[in-house]
């Protein structure tokens, strides 16, 4: 059961550092919550066995929804790499 163990302590970890980001997001520290949050998605990978050519993946998906969408909007804001449009 060091398994189960582990996944538990992960779970543990991951609830302390959103309750770490959302203090940090209250106390205007957005770029130190944004950090914060990659370490999130990189936890949240490694509980789900999500690989970095499956995040890549994913991303891509997303821009080219997200591009066919704003094809009839007006001139998009700066880009962002893909990673960094899930974190929230």
């Amino acid at each position: 059961m060091p398994a189960a163990h582990s996944e538990e302590r992960l779970l543990s970890l991951l609830a302390t550092l959103e309750e770490c980001r959302a203090f940090l997001m209250d106390k205007a520290s957005a770029e130190t919550a944004r950090l914060l949050s990659l370490a999130i998605l990189e936890l949240r990978m490694e509980l789900h066995r999500v690989t970095d050519s499956e995040l890549k993946a994913l991303c891509d998906l997303m821009v080219t929804d997200a591009q066919a969408a704003q094809s009839t909007k007006a001139a998009p804001g700066p880009r962002l790499p893909p990673y960094l449009k899930l974190i929230k």
